[in-house]
């Protein structure tokens, strides 16, 4: 039975506390901003209806503080909660304490984050779903020596992976035998500091494959669809800086075959709500699963331009108990939509660089969304993600989307802060980029 909402409770900050506030408002919900003592002044909670402090700066205890998190939803009469992405999007516990409290987590169930948290778990789901997988070893491996007994049966290269990770934490290649064990540690140490978990497991390493993702949504009456693809093989250790939809090497057999897969693991998890099924493909075209995020993707605005369906309304009408209003052949990706991060980092080193902007003139034109929630004299603090803003350009096709997208490129001043600005320049002057001639290895390689 469908539960609507009146009032729904933002749990993050940034582009994507606006995202959500602006597709609440299109839908006549009224919106609270949870906000820290650091982002009292920052948009989401001027363009929201209401806004609750819960803590100081430090995200641990205040972005991430559940108790005062769920404290603000109550105090507000908010029936919801959207955690947008990061902070505690993706955390189980905090789901299940919505579901607890009788307040609906606008995401999937908290089972189904904690099953597809665990990457060796998922694995396992994805193979009983028929989708390929890496060839790997290991459950939870904490013994080095026989972790190198399994990765000699590989052969290398190899990657070490944190079964609880994500955001390229706990993730180390590695070449030769000889430094296996280093690799293995460092791994090992990472995921514990990251995700309160050391497990890794070790898979075959693919050469340069292109990173693909499948967005996918599914309704409480067992409707499941994808809305196509996302290239997001431009990065740098395991970072996206640069998404686009439809990817450029992609074909209509192989997009059917893996939105087909990605139905299929959706199916077979039971999943409900908006998740991106990943897949790593090889230079023949064979396809692999790598892992299923279970909340809205910072890049998802590429898929809406393709697609021109506002996924985070439809997360909201999922958790209200409503239908998909359409079915999967009435999907089409119409032209094509690139995405660039821009972040307040030294472009050469990658050094994040807080501090106040002085003049902020955002670009537009035809084909222009800009996601940001930064203004002139905003002050980008220290403790949190570095990005500014999302700057996606849409064309009727890849040629046009990136015409548009140099030309905003050049329009976008920010001054006061260094940006990554520079660095989508030089990404897009490169013929291989601009002929869709790359792997997740191209950046390190014009680097």
């Amino acid at each position: 039975m469908a539960r609507m909402f009146s009032k729904i409770l933002v749990a993050n900050r940034g582009e994507i506390a606006l995202r959500v506030i602006r597709a609440c408002r299109e839908l006549g919900i009224k919106t609270v901003a949870a906000f820290s003592e650091i982002d009292r002044d920052a948009l989401h909670t001027r363009f929201a209806d209401e806004s609750i402090c819960v803590g100081p700066a430090n995200s641990q205890q205040s972005y991430m503080n559940i108790p005062a998190i769920i404290s603000a939803a109550e105090v507000s009469d908010a029936e919801a909660i959207h955690p947008g992405y990061g902070f505690l999007a993706e955390n189980p516990e905090f789901a299940e304490v919505c579901e607890a409290s009788g307040i609906t987590f606008i995401g999937p169930k908290s089972s189904h984050i904690r099953l597809m948290g665990n990457k060796i778990q998922a694995r396992e789901l994805a193979g009983r779903a028929g989708l390929a997988i890496p060839e790997g070893v290991g459950e939870g491996l904490d013994d080095p020596d026989e972790a190198l007994k399994g990765a000699k049966k590989l052969g290398f290269p190899v990657i070490i992976k944190a079964a609880a990770g994500g955001g390229g934490r706990g993730i180390r290649v590695v070449h030769s035998e000889a430094s296996f064990r280093t690799a293995f540690s460092m791994a090992q140490s990472e995921a514990g500091t990251a995700f309160n978990n050391p497990e890794v497991y070790v898979e075959r390493f693919i050469e340069s494959p292109r990173h693909v993702e499948f967005q996918i949504l599914a309704d409480n009456q067992g409707n499941i669809v994808h809305l196509g693809e996302r290239d997001c093989s431009i990065q740098r250790r395991y970072q996206k800086l640069i998404e686009e939809s439809p990817s450029p090497q992609m074909t209509e057999e192989l997009r059917g075959r893996m939105g087909d897969a990605a139905v299929a693991l959706t199916r077979e998890a039971g999943y409900l709500n908006a998740g991106t099924v990943e897949f790593l493909v090889d230079s023949d075209q064979n396809f692999y699963f790598m892992e299923m995020n279970t909340r809205i993707q910072v890049e998802h605005p590429v898929t809406e331009m393709v697609t021109g369906i506002d996924l985070v309304k439809e997360q909201i009408r999922i958790s209200m108990g409503l239908p998909m209003r359409f079915k999967q052949e009435e999907i089409v990706l119409q032209g094509h939509a690139i995405e660039c991060r821009i972040n307040a980092e030294d472009p050469d080193n990658f050094r994040p660089n807080p501090g106040t902007i002085t003049f902020y003139y955002p670009p537009g034109g035809p084909g222009i969304r800009v996601d940001s929630a930064a203004y002139e004299s905003y002050y980008i603090p220290p403790n949190y993600d570095s990005l500014i803003a999302k700057l996606i350009a849409h064309g009727s096709d890849r040629e046009e989307a990136l015409a548009r997208m140099e030309r905003a490129l050049e329009e976008f001043v920010i001054e006061g802060v260094k940006t990554t600005i520079p660095l989508h320049q030089r990404i897009l002057g490169k013929m291989k980029f601009r002929r869709g001639e790359y792997g997740t290895d191209f950046l390190e390689k014009i680097l």
